[in-house]
């Protein structure tokens, strides 16, 4: 049997329909009809060569999200708030490359062989490793504004214990989200007689799919990123005043590395997902379908996962450190690296204050001692 994945499924997770559409038929197909709409099946050599790259992807985001986890349980320094948001998003990439394991055997075998249950879970998996990065990432842009703007109240809301409670409602809240997919997520066979693995959308199924489509742009994309830019601009303008008053040299260095941080934090993940939302819309709306520019948000979007690894731990100089340690490359270590961009601030505002009390605490013992001198002076 053939297996044959339509369009007219729901837009989500395009991953896996479009990767077994591009193997097994070559080109789209048409919302709402459940054929392909271009020609015979690629070549061998296509196949091979699509499969190869999510392999590379999927082998790269596995180690790279299994070196964060384990430095993370391993070094008790790394057990910080920040860090269980980091393990957070480290975990939900990790399931993500579990997964495409699956989605390649199908697309190469031409059929769906795990059966009902797997495609669900499959589909699901696909599905809530995107909303939960970006709530992620939402999360981590929220602990910085903390730790920036408010880092004498910090320590309050900034505690393992909370990041973990924080963590649990990060997936509780996915996976509210992702409710249609899990539902409506099943085999089903086509008229050719070949099975699918897909969303099976009710009557009428263009306007349930434009909605959805809609419904996830806004959940898993556009609110989310609106409130990281927020956070970012906010943290921006408390460093912009820190820097002012720590000098123009320093205020030059520090705008340098908090821009460079903004830019990887968000232009990233707009690089990767935005395509893939774009492409929803577009096939949505104007019933339009590019192979090629399906398989390349796909591969954006399966690539997030293995760029995280680098942009939330390689960026950090603890996470640099302790990977040099477990791959055995202590030559490689510098001596007394700086801290992360953003501490760096938040531990300065908070020496500030501690330098002023030690400051009051050695004028008054310097009192004490000149009153117990004049005391001793008169009694002599």
């Amino acid at each position: 049997m053939q297996l044959n994945i339509s369009s007219s499924s729901s837009p989500l997770p395009v991953s896996l329909s479009s990767l077994e559409d591009f193997l097994l038929n070559g080109s789209g197909t048409g919302y709402g009809n459940g054929s392909a709409a271009g020609g015979g099946a690629p070549s061998a050599g296509s196949a091979a060569l699509i499969s190869s790259i999510y392999s590379v992807v999927c082998l790269v985001g596995l180690s790279g999200n299994s070196m964060v986890i384990y430095v993370i349980f391993r070094y008790a320094k790394m057990k910080t708030a920040t860090n269980l948001y980091l393990l957070n998003l480290a975990v939900a990439d990790e399931l993500l490359m579990l997964s495409v394991p699956f989605v390649v055997t199908a697309a190469l075998l031409r059929r769906w062989p795990f059966g009902a249950a797997l495609c669900r879970l499959v589909l699901s998996v696909d599905a809530i490793n995107m909303f939960t990065s970006i709530y992620c990432l939402t999360v981590l842009s929220v602990d910085r504004y903390i730790a920036v703007v408010h880092p004498l109240r910090a320590s309050r809301y900034r505690r393992p214990t909370v990041a973990k409670l924080v963590n649990v409602c990060v997936w509780m809240f996915s996976l509210l989200v992702i409710l249609p997919i899990i539902l409506f997520s099943s085999t089903a066979p086509n008229s050719d007689g070949s099975v699918a693995c897909n969303m099976q959308m009710p009557e009428p199924e263009r306007r349930w799919m434009a909605a959805f489509a809609v419904y996830a742009f806004l959940m898993g994309f556009l609110f989310p990123v609106l409130a990281i830019c927020l956070c970012y601009v906010l943290i921006l303008s408390q460093l912009r005043v820190v820097a002012l008053r720590a000098g123009w040299q320093q205020r030059r260095k520090s705008e340098r590395k908090i821009t460079v941080m903004v830019t990887v934090v968000v232009s990233v993940f707009v690089v990767c997902w935005m395509p893939f939302h774009v492409v929803q819309l577009v096939g949505v709306f104007l019933q339009r379908h590019d192979p090629t520019l399906s398989q390349l948000a796909v591969v954006l979007g399966y690539a997030n996962s293995c760029a995280n690894p680098l942009l939330y731990g390689f960026l950090s100089d603890n996470f640099r450190r302790s990977f040099q340690r477990i791959l055995c490359l202590r030559w490689m270590e510098t001596p007394e690296e700086p801290l992360d961009y953003l501490d760096y601030y938040s531990t300065a505002l908070k020496s500030r204050r501690l330098s002023l009390d030690q400051d009051q605490q050695e004028n008054r013992e310097q009192d004490s001692e000149n009153r117990i001198r004049t005391c001793k002076t008169t009694i002599i």
